[in-house]
């Protein structure tokens, strides 16, 4: 089964994917954390900015990820399509994989996730992530990981200006493409608004019909 996320920034959709990867065992797949991992400063400066990285780039960091062994049986994918020119790739990866295919929008408004964008704090030990904005996502000891105990970070992209400008890239060239997806079957709408566990029980529901 692929698991496709697609969702404004700060849905939670990293959050979300994790808990779908300890019920389920389907591994997460980002394309911005690949993305992040490339030491190349172009690409990086472009991340900061809150632009698009050329498809080709991203198309061959996706393949190579989903030939991995622990791609075999599913995986879940999030940040991809992000525009109407993914669109050719991402039919094409769902063809090649012959994996059932689900698409799972996550709506939130912008400003609640203005909230979550300045708050979020992510271990760079664990991949562990929090929100000081956000009571019940906070860590327990101020900038401290619960599972770990590392030292907390920001990352450099959590800002508003970035945020602002990944919104409305979203808006723009992200939210267009659920016209390609309208009339199928296999997309759905979950509220993102609600708190990470509300939202999984949505989601789990979804996954559960489907498998």
């Amino acid at each position: 089964m692929n698991i496709t996320f697609i969702a404004p920034p700060a849905a939670g959709k990293g959050a979300l994917s994790n808990m779908i990867y300890e019920k389920y065992g389907f591994p997460h797949i980002s394309i911005g954390g690949l993305l992040r991992n490339v030491e190349d400063p172009e690409i990086k400066k472009e991340l900061e900015e809150g632009a698009f990285v050329d498809n080709k780039i991203v198309a061959k960091l996706l393949y190579d990820r989903i030939k991995k062994d622990d791609c075999k049986e599913g995986f879940i994918l999030d940040g991809f399509p992000r525009n109407e020119s993914q669109v050719d790739i991402y039919n094409d990866l769902c063809h090649k994989n012959d994996l059932k295919n689900i698409i799972i929008v996550v709506d939130i408004p912008k400003e609640v996730g203005e909230l979550r964008i300045t708050g979020r704090r992510v271990c760079p030990n664990c991949s562990s992530v929090y929100n000081v904005n956000i009571d019940d996502s906070k860590p327990k000891v101020k900038n401290i990981c619960d599972d770990c105990g590392h030292e907390l970070e920001k990352r450099s992209d959590d800002n508003l200006e970035t945020y602002d400008h990944r919104f409305e890239v979203y808006e723009n060239e992200t939210a267009p493409i659920l016209n390609h997806f309208s009339s199928s079957s296999n997309l759905y709408h979950v509220d993102g608004t609600k708190s990470v566990g509300e939202v999984f029980s949505s989601i789990d529901e979804i996954i559960k019909e489907n498998l």
